[in-house]
């Protein structure tokens, strides 16, 4: 057997070269490149690899260990989980910033590889700086964080233990039911520590996307199950821009009639005017669809977790004797909510049901239903997002009007980007999706500060879209940092930030849930006389290299649109929102109330919960 005699920083490097995968008949790298910030546990071992190697896998700085991995777990959103990066950090606090984003990517399933630096091996220079010392246990390090939000975790103490490690993460970055982070710890002596490799373990592996067929007798009984609905509800979720099912969906709902709904990973799945086309579903939901969800008898959920805000905390579903089928690749998901499973490849899946019922129409009365339901909620979006001034409790704009401005002003290849705080909500109502992956919202974990980050990573995604992130003021003081690496990178990104003065979502739903304004907007915060300073945003994001400006009104933030569209680096535009006004729609969510307070609102507030909390099956 011939054998190369590598560094395991080496070998790990040159084994990430040789990974590629399949798509649409060409075979790419599977990895586009590794975002690094070097510290004392990764600069002279895994660094130097990367220096070795950086013309077959680019190196890219950035600014935050958690920017860098948010910005590299869009990048896999972006690209349907096929390409991927990888983010390397150092021991200590490097590591510990990107624990949040694993978690990200663990709820949202997305692919990300982490290779934190680890302590000595040896551990004949402990303690190093940055090295935890648990008094019980010298084999814990910060890294050990990882192991409940990563798919796959190992520790490499011996350079060749690689060989059996990375064939496994690997599988799991690519896995469609086990997609998630994988972390492999890097012990900062043994990435230096050489080893005689099998030439083999480095040749090029494509990597190819598996379908699972369906259990036959799933499959027939879910055809049955459809063929005896009167009111059958199908929900896409992200499953279907991940498994390529758009086109199979399109083709089984225009064959079969059947209303679709989207949740917010699946949204995009299909145009927002197309005939079948019911809106979004759930808390953050379109009246239309929440209205089909309250009547169907059948509900056939395609590649969704079926999580808390899709079905009203489980109580959208109301009808007795409603049904739901869990069309999933995942057998953990399928079972949910007491479903009828049909574990299968949503690709597969439904061009297996589009075959089997290519005789079925679902009832004109209850397609109409839908027709209905959604003209009437595209009427309100009319009025909801036009530039003509609203009744707003602050005077200002509101996020809906804001939303409508960038609408107005962008192409259909645009890419819209979010996260957390009232945004997502608006944007999963009222943004109109006119391809798919045209809407990128991280919305399985929530987490503020992924905007800005998610934004870089979209458009190394997607380069020849415009991608436009918009945030709010409290998620971009959280994390603005990958900005600059935009600017560094030269990859423009359109940055719309709204300035409620605080967490107006929160504020709204601790007013909505009975408590009294506290800790939320920057007026109800323990603060200095003055109160707190009025941020210039516009000044922070101009001093990080970007194009920035403010903007008083809708009318002026669309001819500053205009102007962003046009500019050759990263755009920021501010303007200021009013915290208070929010979009129609939605349905019921399952916040606790406390059970015992001293205030009459509070108390009125646990009162209307319980009532809502007898629509739950249990």
């Amino acid at each position: 057997m011939k054998t190369i005699k590598l560094t395991m920083a080496q070998a790990l490097v040159k084994y990430l070269c040789a990974q590629k995968v399949l798509i649409e008949g060409e075979a790419m790298p599977m990895f586009a490149g590794v975002f690094a910030i070097f510290g004392h546990g990764n600069v002279a071992g895994i660094g130097e690899a990367l220096y070795q190697y950086r013309e077959q896998l680019p190196t890219l700085r950035a600014h935050n260990e958690q920017g860098m991995a948010h910005a590299a777990i869009a990048y896999a959103k972006a690209n349907n989980r096929r390409r991927m990066m990888v983010c390397t950090s150092s021991i200590g606090p490097g590591a510990a910033n990107m624990v949040t984003a694993a978690a990200l990517a663990h709820a949202n399933r997305l692919p990300v590889l982490l290779l934190p630096g680890d302590n000595f091996a040896s551990r004949t220079p402990d303690p190093v700086l940055q090295q935890l010392e648990h008094f019980g246990d010298p084999t814990i390090s910060t890294n050990d964080c990882f192991r409940p939000v990563s798919r796959y975790f190992d520790r490499i103490t011996r350079p060749e233990q690689i060989i059996n490690s990375l064939p496994v993460a690997i599988q799991t970055l690519l896995d469609p039911v086990n997609c998630g982070p994988v972390t492999i710890a890097l012990c900062q002596d043994v990435q230096a520590e050489a080893y005689d490799y099998p030439e083999d373990f480095f040749a090029e592996k494509v990597h190819r996307q598996r379908r699972q067929s369906a259990d036959p007798f799933e499959l027939d009984r879910a055809i049955d199950l459809l063929r005896k609905a009167k009111k059958p509800l199908l929900i896409a979720g992200g499953g279907v821009h991940y498994a390529d099912a758009v086109q199979q969906l399109l083709d089984f709902a225009q064959a079969s009639g059947i209303p679709v709904a989207e949740t917010q990973a699946g949204k995009g799945a299909m145009r927002w005017d197309h005939p079948n086309y019911v809106g979004s579903i759930g808390v953050t939901g379109s009246d239309a669809a929440n209205l089909l969800a309250q009547q169907a008898d059948l509900v056939l959920a395609v590649g969704s977790r079926l999580q808390d805000f899709t079905t009203g905390s489980r109580t959208l579903f109301e009808r007795a004797e409603s049904r739901i089928i869990q069309l999933n690749i995942a057998s953990f998901d399928s079972i949910k909510h007491g479903a009828i499973p049909l574990v299968v490849d949503a690709q597969v899946g439904l061009q297996a049901l589009h075959t089997a019922l290519a005789d079925w129409q679902v009832d004109p009365a209850w397609q109409d239903l839908g027709a209905v339901a959604i003209a009437k909620w595209n009427h309100y979006y009319d009025q909801v997002t036009a530039a003509a001034p609203l009744n707003t409790k602050t005077g200002l704009p509101s996020d809906a009007q804001v939303l409508g401005a960038i609408k107005r002003s962008a192409d259909p290849a645009d890419v819209i980007v979010c996260a957390a705080g009232g945004l997502p909500g608006e944007l999963h109502k009222l943004w109109r999706t006119d391809q798919p992956n045209g809407y990128h919202v991280e919305y399985g974990y929530s987490c503020m500060g992924y905007e800005i980050a998610g934004g870089l990573g979209v458009k190394m995604a997607t380069p020849d879209s415009e991608v436009i992130v918009v945030v709010g003021d409290g998620s971009y003081m959280m994390l603005n940092s990958e900005l600059a690496t935009s600017v560094m990178l030269g990859y423009k990104i359109i940055l719309v930030v709204l300035d409620n003065r605080g967490y107006g979502c929160i504020n709204r739903l601790q007013a909505g849930t009975g408590g009294a304004p506290f800790n939320n907007l920057l007026e109800n915060c323990q603060t200095i006389e003055g109160g707190a300073p009025k941020l210039d945003f516009a000044a922070h994001s101009a001093a990080m290299g970007a194009i920035s400006e403010k903007v008083e009104s809708i009318q002026e933030l669309e001819q500053a649109m205009i102007r962003a569209r046009a500019a050759m680096r990263s755009y920021v535009i501010t303007l200021d929102t009013d915290p208070w006004f929010t979009s129609d729609g939605g349905t019921w969510w399952d916040v606790a109330i406390p059970q015992v307070s001293t205030r009459d609102t509070t108390q009125e507030a646990h009162r209307n919960y319980l009532k809502a909390k007898q629509k739950q099956p249990y």
